[in-house]
């Protein structure tokens, strides 16, 4: 019987970028992901599922209105953007010799195995990091919105928000001097202040099926390792 905690991973899209803009992907960023994942993993304690945003490849919404798409059709662009993150994943994953897995919201014969949540539960009582891509299959839901779904089908005990911030703020730290960084706080604020956490959708029903959230900054050498592990770090919405 398997008795690693369950946890889902929320990767950002952006933060896996290359900042100098030379393509989609930074080389050392992803080699820095996957070495954390698999330190988790190693650890015996968690099986790890992993959601990732596709910002840096394209962003459904924003993307689409500059270009005059269908909604639709941006926000299925955008699903195949968070599959080419996760195929990229996989293998840098598997080449350091961490076992994982890519299953698609989307049909995508030949390329990975669709969504089937018994089949995404072998995976990680197998040890092997399960990779869920394209959201969640359908358009106007956001990947925060995909990651808060699988993390409740896979029965998650913490839905870690990896991002280029250091948690949730009263205020946009960028442009407000006075913004407060929060250790903890509940759901209800996060809604009534609309906060900038994870979309509301994804809020609303994290808060229903009582799963709470660690937003922090993967951008330090070890973070997500230590996330992961259960040591304190950025906010947690409970």
């Amino acid at each position: 019987m398997c008795t690693r905690r369950r946890v889902l991973l929320k990767l950002s899209g952006e933060a896996l970028s290359d900042e100098a803009g030379q393509g989609p992907f930074s080389p050392g960023i992803l080699v820095r992901v996957a070495r954390e994942i698999g330190q988790a993993v190693a650890s015996g304690k968690v099986s790890v599922a992993v959601v990732t945003g596709g910002g840096n490849i394209f962003r459904g919404l924003a993307g689409g209105a500059s270009l005059g798409l269908a909604r639709t059709t941006a926000d299925q662009m955008g699903m195949l953007a968070t599959l080419i993150n996760s195929l990229a994943l996989r293998d840098v994953l598997c080449a350091a010799g961490v076992p994982a897995e890519v299953f698609s919201a989307v049909a995508v014969g030949g390329v990975a195995r669709q969504v089937s949540i018994p089949e995404v539960h072998a995976a990680l009582d197998q040890g092997r990091v399960a990779i869920l891509a394209a959201g969640t299959g359908s358009p106007f839901f956001t990947t925060d919105t995909a990651a808060a779904l699988r993390a409740a089908e896979i029965g998650a005990g913490m839905l870690f928000k990896a991002t280029k911030v250091d948690g949730v703020y009263s205020a946009d730290p960028a442009s407000d001097s006075s913004a407060v960084r929060y250790t903890h706080i509940g759901y209800p604020e996060v809604l009534e202040r609309r906060l900038a956490v994870m979309d509301l959708t994804a809020i609303s029903f994290c808060m229903e099926n009582r799963i709470p959230i660690c937003v922090f900054s993967m951008l330090e050498d070890g973070a997500i390792a230590r996330a992961l592990a259960g040591e304190p770090c950025g906010t947690i919405v409970s």
